[in-house]
Order: structure tokens, then sequence, then C-alpha cells
């Protein structure tokens, strides 16, 4: 019998949090359970192995059987709602990730809900057409082509009343890939369809295709009229590295900026006008290469381009790897942020080289956030790593932030009496925006908003995102219902999500700061501040977040 492998990796907050000591079950196609595990200090379990089918059938269009085996996962902790993944392709010599991100139960919940998520087969295998507009490039709102850090998805056809759902573009990316073919096909296949699927999405993106039409989101999961997107399924590990590596790069015609309108079909049960997804892995094994693939379906002038603008990225690529012996700015940066996100994921060893030295123990610290967060292990800071490290400290520089701003805020345990609406102003919208984005770093379905205490159109849309999760009426208007509703979930999440360094507040460092400033502001120790941040050196940038004692 064929083997295939699953871990499982619970985090919240765009991963800024891991959770351990969920517990973890794994259970065959006849709800027997065949391993129970419990998630570390990285919110992982270990991998385990899982019996298949041989992936000589995955990679055969004209098998008309299943290919794989399923199983199911269950995943609960005390102070969570609880998830059921269901249906999860295992295929030979594959390991499948899964992402589990628990809910926090709400203050005055009594028992834990359960959220069965459905997996099935891919895109590729289905039956039916697909009806995707094969219009090119429209005139289009954007001046260039964006890599956005998060990508709304409508998990329905564009009319339909369902949810919107925000992820990362390259864990997009990689949901969609792994969600439409097999990852058992050839490299040059898998590159192949993965450049179609990123330049796919970043047409939308570019074009404004939904949004100049008054939608508020991205694109939508549904296959008649874009790719395939299933929220919360496993993520194959082959097509995870190939989509890190070159989510920032797309398809387009010689001498034109846009990204090509890349559609697709499977090629078998449905024939369109673009690219034929089993018609890839022929031609790899003809030993094409993922350009001569794509050129097969597309124009003969079309040409891998790479954007370099990447939204919510504190740092760009400096365009060179850094590795042992590398020196200057970009290693401090790299040594800052991995001292950051050390506080969070514990098993990253302190970085103990000089400031803006890339040594052995920048290298050990490297290698270790690149298997926690499965990227090939070699302890060099190329473009992937660069944009996963900036990722992970983004998100755990924010969720300090927020943690520091409600404190300041003064966030209590009783709702404000006000209604408000669109067209609000004040403290109390504020105290909402605050709310709203808290609770948004924790459920993907409800945006993040600017706090500026102006109920504008963005705020509503918040409200009815969140009034829709809580099954309240989505009229948009914030009364004792939906006060009540966010402070129950604002004050499930402080009590259930423990965030490292919760005797500190997170600090912005401004223009002028130094350690020694810092440090009499706030009655406090310069060596407090450089050994809670892992600092070994009192330089401090413009923009960087600092953990202050709250204390002395």
């Amino acid at each position: 019998m064929a083997i295939g492998y699953l871990t499982v990796q619970t985090r919240t907050a765009h991963d800024a949090v891991p959770m351990d000591n969920v517990d973890i079950q794994i259970l065959d196609d006849t709800k027997n359970i065949i391993y129970k595990m419990t998630t570390d200090g990285n919110g992982e379990t270990q991998v385990v192995p899982l019996e298949t089918i041989d992936k000589s059938f995955s990679q055969n269009q004209f098998y008309t059987g299943i290919p794989y085996i399923s199983y199911s996962v269950h995943a609960q902790k005390a102070g969570f709602d609880t998830i059921s993944v269901l249906d999860i392709p295992i295929l030979e010599g594959e390991t499948a990730i899964l992402p589990i991100a628990l809910i926090p139960m709400q203050e005055r919940q009594g028992t834990p809900k359960n959220t069965e998520i459905y997996i099935g087969k891919p895109a590729v295998a289905m039956q039916g057409t697909r009806n995707q507009e094969s219009t090119p490039v429209t005139p289009y709102v954007l001046r260039q082509v964006v890599i956005p850090k998060q990508i709304t998805v409508h998990m329905g056809a564009p009319s339909s009343s369902a949810s919107n759902v925000q992820v990362s573009f390259p864990d997009y990316v990689k949901n969609v890939a792994s969600s439409e073919i097999y990852p058992t096909w050839p490299d040059a296949s898998l590159r192949a369809n993965i450049y179609a699927i990123i330049t796919f999405a970043l047409n939308r993106i570019y074009t404004e295709w939904y949004r100049s039409r008054g939608y508020n989101f991205d694109i939508t999961n549904s296959t008649a009229y874009d790719q395939y997107f299933v929220y919360g399924r496993p993520i194959y590990e082959s097509i995870s590295r190939i989509a890190d590596e070159i989510f920032n790069e797309y398809v387009r015609r010689s001498g034109q900026n846009a990204p090509y309108f890349t559609s697709f079909c499977n090629g078998t049960t449905a024939t369109c006008q673009g690219m034929s997804q089993w018609g890839t892995v022929s031609l790899a094994n003809q030993q094409f290469t993922p350009l001569q693939i794509l050129r097969s379906y597309y124009p003969n002038d079309i040409e891998i381009a790479e954007t370099n603008t990447i939204t919510g990225i504190v740092s760009s690529y400096p365009g060179t790897a850094l590795r042992i012996g590398s020196t200057g700015l970009d290693v401090q940066t790299i040594q800052t942020y991995l001292s950051r996100i050390r506080r969070n994921y514990p098993a990253i060893p302190a970085i103990t080289d000089n400031v803006g030295v890339f040594g052995d123990s920048t290298k050990a610290a490297v290698s270790a956030f690149q298997k926690i967060f499965n990227l090939s292990v070699d302890g060099i800071v190329g473009k992937a790593t660069w944009y996963k490290i900036s990722s992970i400290y983004t998100a755990v520089a924010r969720l300090a932030e927020l943690d520091s701003e409600g404190n300041t805020l003064g966030i209590g345990t009783v709702p404000p009496s006000v209604t408000l609406r669109q067209g609000s102003r004040g403290q109390d919208v504020i105290t909402l925006q605050y709310l709203l984005n808290v609770i948004s770093e924790y459920y993907s379905a409800i945006p993040n908003i600017a706090q500026d205490g102006i109920f504008g159109s963005g705020t509503r849309q918040a409200v009815i995102a969140f009034q829709n999760e809580m099954q309240l009426s989505p009229d948009g208007i914030v009364g004792v219902r939906t006060w009540n509703a966010l402070y129950d979930t604002y004050l499930g999440i402080k009590d259930n999500i423990s965030l490292p360094g919760s005797d500190t507040f997170a600090y912005t460092v401004k223009s002028g700061d130094t350690l020694w400033l810092l440090a009499r502001r706030f009655n406090t120790t310069v060596n407090a501040i450089m050994s809670l941040n892992g600092l070994t050196s009192d330089l401090l940038n413009i923009g960087q977040v600092l953990q202050i004692p709250k204390t002395a």
C-alpha cells in the first residue's frame, strides 16, 4: 500500500500566535480514530503516515476512480469552538499541511460550536464546464501590478449572499492550487498551473473586475467565474514551496504590464480557449519548461514578469540572498524581525551574532523559522524566506499594537449605550472600529478597517460582516444586541488567547528615539528593553515595534 503524510498546524491571528495543547484526532473513512495527538509550542503535530493509493492514478487523466484515500481531522481545545475537516485527500509521497484556526468562544457562550469543513475532490476531477469570462484585460483602474497583503474571496457566485473571507495572497495561491490540481504532477506542470492561478487572480485585482462593479471583494471561489478555493483546506507541501518561490511572478504579454487573462479548464470533462490542466502534465512529461507549457496555450509572446510592489510589507526584499558572511542593514532587519517573532515562537534560537553580521546563530534562527513555516530549510534568506519573515513580523507586531491600544482606549466590560450607524462620529466609533479590528484578526470574514472615528461605508461593511457571523440582523446599525455581541466576542478573545508578553505594551519607534530616552520615559531600564526584544545593539529603526515593560 502506498503512503502519504499529514501534519496539522494550529495557529491564529494570521499565524502570529501558535496554539499549543490542541487535541487532534485523525479518522479514517469509517470514522475510526487512527491517531490522537496534541500540538506543541509551535502549534504543530508530528507528521504522520497514512495509507493511500499509488500516485500513478493521480497522474493519469483517463483514470475514472478516486486516486487517493480520504481522512478527516477533528480539533478541539478548552475555550475554543471545535473544527472538523472532512474528506481530506492524501496522495502518495505528498505531505498535506492542514492549517486550523480555532475561534475563541464568546464570553457568555456555554458550549463550543462545531464547524465542519468539507474538502472533497480537486476541481480537475470534477464534472461540468467552466464558464469563466473570457474578456481580456478591460480598461483598468490600478496603475501598477500589486501583490495585495490580503485578497478578499467571495465564497459563492458574484451575486450570491455568501460571505467573504480574507487570506494572504500566497496562502490564496496555495489553497487554489491544492484545490484545483494534484500535487503529484511533474514540477513543470505544477509551476505552469501556479503561474496561471497567480496571474488570473492578479488580473481580477488589476482590472478591479468585481470592485468596479460595486462588489466588495476581489474574486469568487466559483469555478463558473473564477478559481476553486476551499477555506480551511490542507495545503500540499510541494505546492506550498513553489508558491512561496513565485507568488510575485505573473504572466504578461511582451510590451504590456497588465497580467494576462490566464483562463484554464481541466481539458477532459471541460474544454476552453485557455490552458488544459491535464494537458500540462503531458507537456511536462515531454520536458517542456513552465514557460513553454504556457506558450502552448496562450500567445507566443507571453513572458514571466515580477512585481516587488507588495502591500503590507515593512521592507522589500533586497534582491540578493542573505547568508553566512552577509553584513549590513538588511541583515540587521532580519535579525530584528526574528528576535521579535521568537517571543511568539520560542523554538527559534536566540541570535547572538553582532548586529548586521550574518553568523552561525543567525543561520540557526533562519533555519528554525523555515522549518516552522514550511520553507526549504537551508538557513539562507532568499525571496520566499524574506517575505515570510516580513509577513509574520507584521502579524505579531500588529497584534502587539492592538493589545496596547486596547489598554490606551480603556476598553472595559460594559458596552456603550449609544446607537451607531453610518454617519456617526466620535470616541464610541473609535471603540467600535477597534473592537472590529481585534475580532478581524481571528474571524476571516470580517475586514480590517481604519480607526478614524468616522462611521463610513467601510465600517458599515465590517459591522454587517460581524452581524452575519453572529447570526444577527445584518442592518449595519450598532444597537444593544450588536454591542453585546461585540463585547462578548472581544472578551472571549482576551480570556482565551494568551499573547506573549502580556505584561508589556507595544511602542513604535519614532524619529529621534533612543533606548536611553525610552527607558527614561517609561521608567524602565535599557537592559530590560534590550532583553525583552532580543536586541544586541542600542540602534533603533524608525517604525520598529518594541515591547516595553509596563512596570520598571
